[in-house]
């Protein structure tokens, strides 16, 4: 999967890369030059005395540092560059997936995870395209020019290096084949934090009406302890590395030194030749060091990786028809025949045989108790879920066959959890209609019974709304939420429980103004409140995803039994009547 992954997402930046391997070559080779030049003024300047050759050398080593330091700059510039917009571009892709998403695949991967996936994933991955396009092509470079030249000083000592390499590359090797699943670990144990802290902050309120900090304390605490100690155990494998490289550095230093010597001390090698055969031991050691870190991100990456291509692979549920309808008659007709839904693995369907007719300037509500699979019922209409069997159909068609766009433009939808965007009140009210008027977005305001409180802030229209909607009350985020759905004027209004949080006063004159509003257009309401739906021209009653009764409220109030059993419940005798 990471190697997918960056061949994927690297295949745009061909042309960068180019660019670096060959500035990376040409810094290698430099590098590997200086040391024999060195070895060239150690034995032909300074041991003969010839100051001449010893300022002339000395020139062609600077030109050649100069040479590798600009290939070097400009490499590691290019690098960055191309490792970023590796970054930014497995970003959009997880988060164009996502967006594709339905609910099912959502609830599938869970939030905090998709969050972990798209940041934290992405930017180690990212920083192993970084090490790859900085390393890749110097480390082999160096290695094995370094084991050319080094040879070509002593051929004798050469065996140092038959035994050096390969003792790295083996205790480097057992780091890293222990680190791979305790980073496997780390990734699931951060989605595990990132959850429970999402829940905590979320439910903040909830935590302290019930006094319940010091569980969550404990929650948490369990969960950042489980993390800390599965990274901890992959930072002692990390620390371990280091010290194993150093020494075998070290002891090969020694070893050059005390076997050079004696073959100096023979008159078999010069001591420029001896300097050399140690700079590119140093340099061949100092590239299997660099391939260390390479590998050490290595296994955090492929985990990593493989999380991201789970997300890019998984195929969404809902997807769109290859010649989708573009344009729909306006007939202003809402079917569903037969519609039955199953969540994946449940072994009952949450639907099962609903039917449904509904046409312009009609009021349909749907009524049940909890769990009966009212707002499932609203939410096949935009597709948030496709129906197992069954046919949804809008202006005639399936819904399946109309392209996605055009259907959701034709829908306003009012969810059961009101969620207002980080902005302003104009920049959510332009969600329902993005060249809508200040006039329009007032007007929608009026009819939502929300511009008596918009008015009243400073700000009016660009007063600030956070992130959720949070510095507004629960039945303003709703006000707000059926305003933006206002201001699209759709042919098809579906309100899922939208107004749970108003009081009853507020639910009736914004039913009463909603009216003339909608007189051309299909309304599907959901409610708990009879109080909100017994004028409705049709009312279907739910009972564990069944279809038990459908009428108006005084043709369901005589004969079902279901619903005398709702309309008990909150209204008395006298109300009801």
């Amino acid at each position: 999967m990471l190697i997918r992954l960056l061949r994927t997402y690297l295949a745009p930046y061909r042309p960068w890369l180019a660019a670096i391997v060959v500035l990376q070559f040409i810094a290698t080779v430099a590098m590997l030059y200086l040391p024999s030049l060195n070895a060239d003024i150690i034995d032909n300047g300074v041991a003969l005395g010839d100051t001449d050759y010893i300022v002339r050398i000395g020139g062609v080593m600077l030109a050649v540092s100069l040479l590798q330091i600009v290939c070097s700059v400009i490499a590691v510039a290019c690098s960055a560059r191309t490792a970023m917009s590796f970054g930014r571009d497995v970003r959009g892709a997880v988060f164009h997936r996502v967006g594709s998403f339905s609910g099912r695949e959502v609830a599938q991967f869970g939030a905090p995870s998709l969050i972990t996936r798209n940041t934290n994933d992405v930017t180690q991955v990212q920083m192993l395209a970084l090490l790859t396009c900085s390393l890749a092509v110097q480390v082999p470079i160096m290695m094995i020019g370094g084991i050319v030249m080094a040879i070509r000083e002593d051929f004798h000592l050469s065996w140092l290096l038959a035994v050096v390499v390969p003792a790295l590359f083996l205790s480097v090797g057992l780091v890293v084949s222990q680190m791979v699943p305790s980073f496997r670990q780390v990734q699931s144990r951060i989605d595990d934090v990132n959850r429970i802290l999402r829940e905590q902050i979320s439910g903040i309120r909830v935590v302290r009406a019930f006094v319940r900090e010091p569980r969550e304390r404990q929650r948490f605490a369990d969960a950042n302890d489980g993390l800390t100690e599965v990274s901890v155990r992959a930072g002692r494998w990390m620390a371990t590395m280091f010290p194993l490289v150093i020494l075998v550095v070290n002891i090969s230093s020694v070893a050059v030194i005390w076997f050079g010597g004696h073959r100096v001390n023979d008159g078999l090698m010069q001591v420029g030749a001896l300097t050399a055969f140690l700079s590119y031991l140093m340099q061949i050691l100092m590239s299997v060091m660099m391939g260390t870190f390479m590998l050490m991100q290595i296994p955090r990456s492929a985990v990593c990786a493989d999380r991201i291509c789970e997300v890019l692979d998984t195929e969404p549920s809902v997807t769109p028809p290859r010649d989708g309808v573009q344009e729909l008659p306006a007939h202003g007709r809402l079917e569903l025949d037969d519609v039955s839904f199953t969540y994946p693995g449940a072994e009952q369907p949450v639907l099962c045989n609903v039917s449904l007719r509904a046409h312009a300037g009609q009021t349909v509500a749907i009524i049940g108790s909890t769990g009966a699979g009212k707002s499932t019922l609203v939410n096949l209409v935009p597709r948030l879920f496709d129906a197992t069997s069954g046919t949804v159909r809008v202006d005639d068609f399936d819904v399946r066959d109309i392209e996605p766009e055009h259907l959701w433009s034709r829908i306003g939808l009012v969810p059961q959890k009101a969620f207002l965007f980080t902005g302003t009140i104009r920049s959510n009210l332009l969600h329902g209609k993005d060249d809508a008027t200040d006039d329009e977005l007032w007007h929608a305001l009026e009819v939502a019974q929300a511009r008596d409180f918009v008015e009243r802030m400073p700000e009016g229209l660009d007063a600030p709304i956070v992130q959720g909607g949070t510095n507004v009350s629960g039945g303003q985020r709703q006000r707000l939420a059926i305003a933006r759905a206002l201001v699209r004027r759709p042919e098809i209004y579906l309100f899922d429980d939208a107004f749970s949080a108003l009081d009853l006063s507020t639910d009736a004159r914004l039913r009463a103004a909603l009216r003339p509003e909608t007189r051309d257009s299909i309304v599907v309401v959901v409610a708990q409140r009879v109080s909100s739906i017994r004028d409705a021209d049709l009312i279907l009653v739910l009972e564990d995803g069944r279809l038990v009764g459908h009428g108006t409220h005084a043709e369901l109030l005589a004969d079902n039994e279901t619903y005398q059993e709702i309309v008990t419940s909150q209204l008395t005798a006298e109300e009801a009547a």
